[in-house]
């Protein structure tokens, strides 16, 4: 039973990471209607930055962390600005093999720099375990997930309650009422990715405190993925859930496939297993709106 309960908390850390990084995924789509999938390598970028910013300039690791959160936010204008205005009122399609362009660019780019040889940040927080419920969790495991749940609370109350986040839930329900309204919607798509970015970035520090950095970091996108459907791509509230389920089903996954079966690796394709099912049964994912078309 101890065996599981790890794999229970693993599962939650790793799923609040999920859950940031499918908010990337959710904000973008409701603002844009376009699945980005260059997240898993706007999740890279933002590890490699910090960890060069801390290790290469010697800065200390909270001020090379906000650095890197403005380094994202820079990213995000450029890319909506250089890229993917240019591209407002063709097709979805296009968008959406643009971003897949955007992931190679953005993944040579590290590769160009760094290397793909894996990187491992300094210690941050100690490592002594701390013993939660008779089971042994590192300080950053702890850290990681209230992190995440920090972040969810904030990005929760500011789309709920600030001015900007209101115009962007009215941009995401209806594009051209809401420009009629007075919303610049550029403006709108801007903040998206913005923030896509900025949780990205927050997601690739915390992976990289927890198990070091590499240039397939960029993966993560397509694991997320699951996560994002499972949820709904267009609910934040599915995006926070989404993630943490995902996490914890593919690390029980992989604890009992190695268990009783000595198959070891299941975790990798644990999920889209998942996705699968989830597709079977619930289309539009636990918490997603339904479209119906009438012909």
């Amino acid at each position: 039973m101890e065996y599981y309960l790890q794999l229970v908390i693993n599962g939650l850390v790793v799923g609040g990471i999920y859950s940031l990084v499918a908010l990337g995924f959710v904000v973008i789509y409701k603002a844009t209607k376009v699945v980005n999938f260059a997240q898993g390598e706007l999740v890279m970028a933002g590890a490699y930055v910090c960890f060069a910013l801390t290790v290469e300039f010697s800065i200390p690791f909270l001020w090379a962390f906000l650095l890197t959160l403005a380094f994202s936010v820079l990213l995000g204008l450029a890319i909506e600005r250089v890229v993917l205005r240019p591209l407002i009122g063709e097709e979805h399609i296009s968008v959406i093999m643009v971003t897949v362009g955007m992931s190679s660019v953005l993944k040579s780019l590290v590769q160009l720099f760094w290397g793909t040889q894996i990187r491992v940040y300094p210690p941050v927080l100690p490592s002594e375990p701390v013993v939660i419920a008779g089971l042994p969790v590192a300080p950053v495991y702890l850290a990681a997930f209230a992190l995440s749940a920090v972040l969810f609370a904030v990005f929760s109350v500011f789309f709920k309650y600030s001015r900007t986040g209101i115009a962007m839930r009215a941009t995401a329900f209806d594009q051209q009422a809401a420009q009629s309204m007075g919303i610049g919607i550029k403006n709108i798509f801007a903040m998206s990715w913005c923030i896509a970015c900025v949780v990205s970035a927050v997601g690739g520090v915390i992976l990289g405190n927890i198990n070091g950095i590499n240039a397939h970091l960029g993966h993560l996108g397509l694991k997320v993925f699951p996560a994002v459907i499972l949820g709904g791509l267009d609910s934040l509230l599915g995006a926070a859930l989404g993630g943490l389920i995902i996490g914890v089903l593919e690390n029980l996954c992989d604890g009992a496939a190695r268990q009783f079966f000595g198959l070891g690796g299941f975790r990798e394709v644990a999920a889209f297993i998942i996705l699968v099912v989830i597709l079977m049964i619930k289309p539009y994912g636990l918490f997603g709106t339904k479209e119906i078309e009438r012909v």
